[in-house]
């Protein structure tokens, strides 16, 4: 089996291992939950995570709320909706308020699955008294423009919302929240992750209105007072568990490519940096392989979630820019392969998860007659591994837990 064909069924076993479904029924036959339960869904994953819950719990009465085109199909016992994201539109609106109309109620005997996965912040929102849904629209449409960051953004949404922030459950107390978290955060960071419904905030007011400043954000004087109101510090219902994140996604890319016989170095799970540069370092490593401590064959694995800084108008993503960008440093090196995937399928506004390159992409690519550094500065990394041969391509996967790679050193 070539070095490209080991990565790629290292590739398609994590995926496989990582799938939303099969994390959610793991971590509830642990949990050994034999009582009747009420279930909450919200994220891009919801569907799938609703629908595995619903094949291992007795539940009287489940909601789902997930992006437009994210749901399979009705699921017993469970309401479905579908709603607007990044952006939060009218069905995230009725939706919460179902939410709200049918849990609101729920007493100490009470038990909640909470299923949380990315894109909740949007799909599950109602706006705080005094506060009109389209600010919360606008503001959010703001930050989204301004370059602010993922804890940023929640940051000011939580206290926009009267379901972020831990106030949703403050809502349902007494009732008892158990929360199976999907992590697109780097750091697994609860408060953040959907702006964290269920969990105690530990962002500030003066946190909030330092955003405002920095962004120069336009608000009203409404949105200035609830803004200033402190969200809940303390949760005593909810208790939480991260059953999917990056480090997991590493952790099984580390499993697998051991059963091949590579040596394994988890990089760090913490890349955050522009994707080109990032293409670099990885390559970097490979072209002093020799005077690392890396025992050869090596498997080395990195996760986090990079960005692109657009400069031109073509087609790609952060995934395929970085090994793009990998590529054009080990032309024609041989026993290299260097991998990213978005876990989600899908690499920016493309079809492709992300990219599989070696010593040959650069080569094959100047063989037909192209200018592979014109692909690079023009952010078409898609069409350049298009003509290589060299795009991954997994479909969607149902997940979110960042991007994950690799780098495979053979002999």
């Amino acid at each position: 089996m070539s070095l490209k064909n080991i990565a790629e069924s290292i590739v398609k076993e994590t995926i496989e291992e990582i799938l939303p479904e099969n994390l959610v029924k793991s971590k509830l036959k642990e949990l050994n939950i034999n009582e009747e339960v009420y279930v909450l869904s919200i994220g891009k994953a919801a569907w799938r995570m609703a629908k595995a819950a619903s094949e291992v719990l007795k539940v009287k009465k489940g909601i789902v709320i997930t992006k437009y085109g994210h749901s399979l199909g009705n699921i017993d016992g469970f309401d479905i909706f579908e709603a607007g994201h990044p952006i939060p539109d009218d069905n995230s609106l009725k939706a919460t308020e179902f939410v709200i109309k049918n849990f609101e109620k729920l007493g100490k005997d009470d038990h909640l699955i909470f299923l949380v996965s990315g894109g909740g912040s949007a799909l599950f929102e109602l706006p705080e008294e005094g506060i009109s849904f389209g600010e919360i629209q606008d503001i959010t449409k703001q930050l989204l423009n301004s370059g602010a960051d993922i804890v940023e953004i929640n940051t000011i949404r939580k206290r926009l919302s009267r379901v972020k922030g831990g106030k949703f459950a403050k809502i349902v107390y007494p009732a008892k929240i158990t929360a199976l978290v999907l992590s697109d955060v780097l750091g697994d960071r609860l408060e953040s992750i959907a702006s964290g419904p269920a969990y105690p905030d530990i962002t500030t007011k003066d946190n909030a209105l330092k955003i405002v400043k920095k962004y120069n954000l336009r608000i009203t004087d409404n949105v200035l007072k609830v803004l200033k109101k402190e969200t809940p510090k303390e949760i005593k219902n909810a208790v939480h568990y991260v059953i999917g994140s990056v480090d997991m996604a590493c952790k099984t890319v580390e499993k697998h490519a051991k059963k091949e016989g590579f040596n394994t170095y988890i990089l760090t799970t913490q890349l955050n940096c522009e994707a080109r540069e990032a293409g670099r370092f990885v390559a970097s490593i490979a072209k002093s392989i020799n005077q690392t401590s890396f025992k050869i064959p090596a498997c080395i694995i990195y996760g986090g979630e990079t960005v692109v800084k657009v400069r031109g108008n073509g087609k790609g993503g952060r995934n395929q820019e970085l090994v793009f960008s990998a590529a054009l440093e080990i032309e024609g090196m041989k026993n290299i392969v260097i991998v990213s995937v978005g876990s989600d399928g899908t690499d920016g506004p493309t079809d492709a998860a992300g990219g599989i390159v070696d010593g040959e992409t650069i080569v094959k690519i100047k063989r037909l007659g192209k200018n592979p550094y014109e692909y690079l500065e023009n952010n078409d990394t898609y069409n350049g591994l298009l003509i290589s041969g060299d795009l991954l391509k997994t479909g969607p996967t149902g997940t979110n837990v960042n991007d994950f790679g690799f780098l495979l050193i053979g002999r």
